[in-house]
């Protein structure tokens, strides 16, 4: 059987602010992942719209397209197209698991929810013969026991800076209203890991030094945590991952993650005010010293990539302000601003679309650029001018500056700036890069750029202590 796994290009990637970069960093792992239940006759090909064209004129036999909403009309095309010429098209995917109803007018079959028990199935019923498929395949067993190795042959790893990401784990024990993975996990487990053992043999199997754990928490299961980090110390490895402000302060798990060559780690701040956490469901951010939390960060020379969110209800004119000084301040590498939006399939949404705020059901538009709501405490277009000036000042020189020189040594200061700077200053050079096709060469600067640094206050409680009293020797 041939299959043809597509991953279509967002809207978001191809609007005139697109940041070829930014949508070259990691390899379509998801679909890959669906690729190792396939049998060994198979022919199997992984297309990315995001670096490489999607070729139409081919005839396999199933085709398989990941959904996102930024990326559902144009893979709703792609599916139609594929259906007119006999092709048995399936669909799976965040978007489609929020409303399959509207998927299912574009496919054969749809999958809900994560795929390790359902894709199985799928492909033993297609084998059988169409009329045995069902139309919607729905998962309820989550468990990533003995899952086979992911299909990485299938993936281009030239096309990619980061071709080493990896997920051991699925979901997040967390419940933002926002989050766009409650309605996917719904039905089951929402949160469970890889057996440690397992997920040590994957990383075991990835050349190089660097990889980017592309968890919603890495830390969210301390035990399982714990014990792959131990398993990681002596393999020379530097990662990149995501947790909360709640995970980093807990216990000693951000030391043992530090001593493992976690370097950089994605932190959803989200908000300064306590009351959009609470109207947020964020509890794991309530009540919690943001600044601890990254002096913590900072101590262990791990850099800092904040999420913010604007827009919330109790959001004024001076957040925006209020926010990026902050960040400046605090010495954060770099940040992430998003408008909030409302997904499908998340009680955000669901209780806006109750009090009648939505404003359009044009997902094209729901790309956290764009305001789709009945604002409160802004208008729609002081959101908008406030969001596009958060990023164009926090990503000045004189901004990066500025949050690099809140680092204690020179060493940190010069990583700060090598990795703000490269990744926001540089546009013309990554573009010729990618055009070049010798993305995966910028790894090793990567590395390099993720090597150890510590703190004045970290060298210091590392270096040994001599008591006065031992350099007495006793009298013989």
């Amino acid at each position: 059987m041939k299959i043809k796994f597509i991953l279509p290009a967002l809207r978001e990637a191809e609007d005139p602010f697109w940041r070829p970069i930014k949508y070259s960093l990691f390899p379509p792992l998801g679909l890959a992942t669906l690729a190792s239940y396939l049998d060994p006759g198979d022919e199997a090909v992984i297309v990315d719209q995001h670096v490489e064209s999607l070729h139409l004129d081919d005839t396999p036999d199933l085709v398989v397209i990941q959904v996102y909403i930024t990326n559902a009309y144009r893979a709703y095309a792609i599916a139609d197209h594929y259906r007119s010429k006999g092709v048995y098209v399936a669909l799976g995917g965040l978007h489609v698991t929020s409303l399959p109803g509207e998927a299912l007018a574009h496919a054969d079959s749809i999958f809900l929810g994560p795929g390790e028990d359902i894709f199985p199935k799928f492909l033993r019923d297609l084998r059988t013969g169409r009329h045995n498929v069902q139309r919607q395949y729905v998962s309820r067993n989550r468990t990533l026991s003995a899952t086979p190795p992911i299909r990485r042959e299938l993936i281009k790893r030239h096309l990619y800076l980061v071709p080493n990401s990896i997920v051991v784990s699925r979901g997040c024990p967390f419940h933002c209203s926002f989050c766009y993975k409650d309605s996917f996990f719904a039905g089951g487990k929402s949160f469970y890991t890889q057996a440690v053992d397992e997920a040590l043999a994957e990383i075991d199997r990835l050349p190089g030094r660097h990889l980017y754990f592309l968890d919603d928490h890495l830390l969210g299961n301390q035990h399982f945590a714990a014990a792959l980090f131990e398993g990681m110390r002596g393999m020379g490895r530097v990662f990149q991952g995501a947790a909360t402000v709640d995970s980093i302060l807990r216990g000693n798990l951000i030391e043992k993650a530090a001593d493992a060559g976690l370097r950089s780690l994605f932190v959803g701040f989200e908000t300064l005010d306590t009351h959009n956490l609470k109207q947020s469901n964020k509890k794991q951010n309530l009540h919690k010293d943001y600044d601890k939390a990254i002096a913590r960060l900072n101590d262990l020379g791990i850099m800092i990539n904040g999420s913010f969110v604007f827009g919330l209800d109790s959001d004024t004119k001076d957040v925006f302000k209020r926010t990026v000084e902050w960040a400046t301040e605090q010495g954060i590498t770099t940040s992430t601003f998003h408008i909030l939006t409302p997904y499908p399939g998340t009680s955000l949404f669901r209780n806006m679309e109750k009090a009648g705020r939505i404003l359009t059901r044009n997902w094209d538009l729901y790309d956290t650029r764009n305001v789709v709501y009945q604002t409160s405490g802004l208008s729609a277009q002081e959101l908008k001018e406030g969001y596009e000036w958060s990023y164009r000042e926090f990503y000045r020189w004189s901004s990066i500056l500025k949050a690099s020189f809140q680092h204690d040594t020179l060493r940190h200061i010069a990583k700060h700036l090598m990795y703000a700077g490269g990744w926001k200053k540089f546009e013309p050079l990554w573009n010729f890069i990618i055009k070049a096709r010798r993305l995966n060469h910028m790894l090793p600067l990567l590395e390099g750029i993720l090597s150890q640094v510590k703190s004045k206050t970290n060298i210091a409680q590392a270096a040994p202590r001599t008591s006065p009293f031992e350099t007495i020797k006793p009298i013989s």
